[in-house]
């Protein structure tokens, strides 16, 4: 997708705010010219998913592509099953499949796992928000969830470790991204729509403003002194914040400078935006 933007746009500064498994769709945002400096920052983002597991089995990459290693026979009841997956709600700890693009010493774990190689790997915290349960299909052996998580969760995992939890197995069969922080499903572009555009001002329409991003953090504007001591990196007195919160920072013509940090009345730049 990076690639497919730097042509579509002709530039070469593109980045992206999280991978998406190779069978997966949905939200991916895309940072393009200065807005890739956020891209670290957005990464960090809560995300939400729509998924389908198949009870039963389990595969090497946790997903319907791979090798079936195990099979057992699906036991368990609709309340088994709401009551196991209601347990994952909260902060866990997962372990990131070898299927992944973690890197271990400077390899990243699928390229390791094409190799035949399987490598030790350390439990991640990380937070189930919610989980929804949209279907059970006891005849085909399959659930639905919805999940809103924080950044680093791999619904691969969960579904595994729910069918762990089963005593039955369970591999992920689809999977959708239906939200990436503030960015929603409802408001993305498909490659097919963007493929349809050829007035480049047009698809100069679809792009965000960068500080669009942040509308999640209160707006302050600088006069033209602080502004200065912004531009070179210096820690700028500004009363009336809040402590340890993170603001939007712009200057008297309403030009987006930073996104600061709130400490002891002085603003600390976390990000900048102004080159």
């Amino acid at each position: 997708m990076v690639s497919y933007i730097r042509r579509l746009y002709n530039t070469k500064k593109v980045g992206h705010t999280g991978t998406l498994d190779p069978d997966a769709t949905g939200v991916l945002p895309i940072c393009i010219g200065n807005a890739t400096k956020a891209c670290e920052l957005l990464t960090n983002e809560q995300k939400a998913y729509t998924a389908q597991l198949v009870l039963g089995m389990t595969t090497d990459t946790l997903d319907a592509d791979g090798v079936i290693l195990t099979e057992q026979p699906v036991n368990v009841t609709k309340e088994q099953i709401k009551n196991v997956i209601s347990e994952f709600v909260g902060e866990i700890e997962q372990i990131p499949p070898m299927y992944s693009a973690i890197k271990q010493n400077g390899k990243k774990l699928y390229e390791l796992a094409r190799q035949g190689i399987n490598v030790e790997r350390k439990k991640r915290k990380i937070t189930i928000f919610d989980i929804k349960i949209t279907d059970i299909n006891m005849d085909e052996g399959t659930v639905s969830i919805g999940v809103v998580c924080s950044k680093g969760t791999y619904i691969r995992t969960l579904c595994e470790d729910i069918g762990m939890r089963l005593g039955c197995g369970a591999y992920m069969n689809a999977l959708r991204r239906t939200a990436s922080g503030s960015f929603k499903i409802d408001n993305a572009h498909t490659v097919e729509e963007l493929n349809k555009i050829t007035d480049s001002k047009i698809l100069e329409s679809l792009l965000i403003p960068t500080d669009k991003l942040f509308l999640m953090y209160d707006k302050i504007t600088v006069n033209q002194r602080q502004k200065n001591f912004i531009l070179n990196g210096v820690r700028v007195r500004y009363y009336g914040l809040r402590e340890n919160q993170l603001y939007r920072v712009y200057d008297q013509q309403d030009s987006f400078l930073c996104v600061s940090r709130c400490n002891e009345d002085r603003l600390t730049i976390i990000k900048s935006f102004w080159t």
